[in-house]
């Protein structure tokens, strides 16, 4: 009989894990608080806490706590890390990696608030954990404890830096969709408003309920905007409904980023009857462009065209970058917060913004700065309406590129995709929810023929596990599951959609290789590397040789010529040849290896290195309508650090047979005087051209951004000499081929 009830346990929670609901858009799960403690004898006062001190990042730094209107901080005696887990608690963070001691991140000033503290660790806030009391201490500001927290955030944690401590804290909300059809559809754009306490959901009373509190709430659901609501049908089915009001007022400004920073007024007493003459409160929102719901309302909302995101794993979070007449920049993180990170995420189409990044959190851009100290009221539709302040040079640097994270609305795509069989939760064999013709739902395999980096981008974005790190087309090593089944095949993907249902693939399975063991997996990672050329160097080291055949043997070898040559009477006469420097930077967050261990690398006699990727760049001479006239390619001999950024390490050297790669923050330098680093352009007849310069052009290997990839410079060639002009990164325009004028460009013989 026991054996029996634990086996229904182990069946309802299956359930509760596996099956979607059907009623409600939910925030995803949050760990659960610690059981309250009482309060000690000092009451209830709300308590403040924040990290300050230098230098240090945004999730450490020296506690400070906020008590009887003082600032103070607490002494490192005793200090330990269960104490740190709760003061990372009470600062919005899941829990503590660590903490530190002697005033590390400098001396505090005022009171010392708190000594000898001992938590267990459980605790819901430490003013219950043992101490000396509130201002009895014998230590000086040398002894200011400091705390190191997990950098994951608590839902409902509103602030990057002072945090107050509230018991009726609301953590989450949800819209609770009443429709039939409205229940079947993603994502939940209208319903009841309801928010979670320890005894479940509850409603909140719609008397004195305003449009600000509805633009709150649709930020927080991944939705920029609100609309009107019909309330006839609602007030009837309210009627109908036993409501739980667990909040009678609610009075927002708009600016705020959760409903837990607006003025709330909590009900104490018989709360099924604490709203007279009123109802639930009901919303309605406007989806942004990515996630309308209808053709015609996609083309009616259209992304913005002077601000994007960069560099993030996820829609809606990235780099802000904006752009200033017709190039892109960056922002400077000076006083860059929350109010202005809301206007970014709105603007963008996305709800308000659940964190406001700096320190160049999500990647380094490139070319200028155009925005510093950014000053945002939470009102403006664009950031262009915000008060800021022009850069001068010595201002701010790209490891100050401010960033966001926003809102989206929950799609419940990661509810038809799964990885399994690897040995962390980031690798695996990749299994998708499909629908049989009797409407069966099941799990199936996508055939591995044709499954590269986009479409494992894509399965990871999908899982919400970042980028690929490697797209994998066999996977017997990974068979732990009895799924054999190929349900999907010919998937091809452009990298940017959001599930692999979004991307191209058969009506009807084709796979020639359709064993279980030949479908497609993935590894996928946090982080990614982002490579790009310096293009003023490209402009600035271009010029003309005409190296004569002899010279020539081993790039013939590596195909480095074109085909023309084969027919050339060597060793007599000479190619042309289009000669240039490329200095390829990393600036992702995490280093740029090959694709390909060293045991597979292929060795080359005749240069004498080795090749950890067959293409690593493209060189191409196209004409004004992108044919190609001339083309060369560079095999990656030696990717290795050249140089790095002040601070940063070298970690590769080819030397020795060393490791390959670029390290974050590095750069590796191909000389125009080494072998290959050409464009054969004997055959090329006098005119005008593009010169681009493509890099990692296969994606062999992943990239938080392949946009910024490719580089492009006019080119003007007279038969014996060559003028380059406006050298570039990707999306900025090339001029016109007749918009060439002979002085404003560089002249190379």
């Amino acid at each position: 009989m026991e054996l029996c009830q634990w086996w229904r346990h182990i069946v309802v929670f299956l359930l509760h894990a596996w099956i979607p609901s059907c009623f409600a858009q939910t925030t995803p799960p949050v760990r659960s608080s610690p059981t309250p403690t009482p309060q000690t004898a000092e009451g209830p006062e709300t308590l403040k806490f924040r990290l300050s001190g230098f230098p240090r990042k945004h999730n450490e730094g020296r506690i400070e706590v906020f008590y009887k209107g003082e600032w103070g901080t607490i002494c490192d005696d005793d200090f330990s890390l269960a104490n740190a887990h709760v003061l990372c608690r009470q600062l919005g963070f899941v829990s503590a990696t660590g903490w530190t001691h002697s005033a590390k991140y400098g001396k505090g000033t005022g009171k010392i608030w708190l000594d000898n503290v001992q938590c267990s660790g459980s605790e819901r806030s430490v003013s219950v954990c043992k101490s000396r009391g509130w201002g009895n201490s014998d230590c000086t500001h040398d002894e200011d404890a400091g705390v190191i927290c997990k950098d994951e955030r608590l839902l409902g944690y509103v602030d990057s830096n002072v945090i107050e401590v509230d018991e009726n804290k609301v953590e989450e909300v949800r819209l609770r969709p009443v429709f039939t059809i409205a229940t079947k559809r993603m994502p939940v754009t209208e319903g009841v408003v309801e928010v979670k306490n320890k005894d479940g959901w509850a409603q909140i009373c719609d008397n004195g309920w305003t449009p600000k509190n509805s633009h709150v709430v649709c930020g927080m659901m991944g939705f920029p905007h609100e609309k009107k609501v019909n309330k006839n049908f609602y007030k009837l089915y309210a009627e109908r409904q036993k409501n739980h009001f667990l909040v009678h007022s609610v009075a927002c400004s708009g600016t705020e980023v959760h409903l837990a920073a607006c003025p709330l007024e909590f009900n104490y007493g018989n709360a099924t009857e604490s709203c007279p003459g009123g109802m639930p409160a009901v919303v309605s929102c406007v989806p942004g462009p990515l996630y309308a719901q209808s053709t015609a309302m996609r083309k009616k909302l259209k992304m913005p065209s002077t601000i994007r995101l960069k560099g993030g794993a996820k829609y809606g979070e990235g780099r802000v970058e904006v752009l200033k007449g017709s190039e892109w920049g960056t922002i400077c993180d000076d006083r860059w917060n929350l109010l202005s990170a809301n206007v970014v995420c709105r603007e963008l189409g996305f709800g308000s913004a659940k964190e406001a990044l700096t320190g160049a959190r999500m990647g380094q851009g490139l070319g200028p700065i155009h925005m510093n100290e950014v000053q945002c009221t939470g009102h403006e539709r664009s950031l262009w309406n915000c008060r800021y302040k022009n850069i001068t040079a010595e201002d701010c640097k790209h490891t100050e590129d401010a960033s966001v994270r926003c809102n989206v609305p929950y799609m419940g795509y990661e509810k038809t995709v799964r990885i399994l069989g690897g040995r962390t939760r980031y690798e695996g064999r990749v299994e998708v929810l499909y629908t049989e013709t009797n409407g069966t739902l099941r799990w199936g395999l996508i055939c591995g023929e044709g499954w590269g980096t986009e479409e494992a981008m894509v399965a990871c974005r999908q899982l919400g596990l970042g980028f690929s790190m490697h797209a994998i087309t066999e996977t017997w090593y990974w068979d732990s599951s009895n799924v054999t089944e190929m349900v999907m095949s010919g998937v091809k993907c452009t990298g940017d959609e959001m599930s692999l249902n979004q991307c191209q693939h058969h009506r009807t399975i084709s796979c020639q290789k359709a064993a279980a063991r030949f479908s497609a997996g993935v590894i996928c990672s946090e982080t990614a590397s982002d490579l790009v050329l310096n293009a003023p160097l490209v402009q600035q080291t271009t010029y003309i040789e005409d190296r004569p055949l002899h010279m020539l043997y081993c790039a013939a070898e590596e195909d480095c010529l074109s085909k023309s040559a084969a027919k050339a009477n060597w060793p007599y006469g000479h190619r042309r040849l289009l000669r240039f420097s490329s200095q390829i930077h990393n600036i992702g967050r995490a280093d740029f290896r090959p694709k390909a261990g060293r045991h597979s690398w292929v060795w080359h006699a005749c240069h004498g290195h080795y090749h950890s990727m067959d293409i690593f760049t493209h060189y191409d001479l196209m004409s004004a309508n992108g044919t190609k006239v001339a083309e060369g390619h560079k095999a990656s001999f030696c990717l290795e650090d050249t140089d790095c950024d002040e601070g940063v390490s070298k970690r590769y050297e080819c030397a020795n047979f060393g490791e390959q790669g670029i390290t974050v923050g590095c750069w590796d330098l191909y000389r125009h005087d080494i072998d290959c680093q050409w464009i054969d352009i004997t055959d090329v007849k006098p005119g005008n051209y593009i010169l681009q310069v493509v890099i990692n052009p296969n994606y062999e290997v992943a990239e938080s951004d392949f946009t910024n990839n490719a580089m492009k410079c006019n080119c003007k060639y007279d038969g014996h000499r060559i003028w380059v002009h406006n050298c570039h990164i990707g999306e900025r325009r090339i001029q016109s081929l007749k918009e060439i004028v002979y002085p404003k460009m560089k002249r190379c013989r």
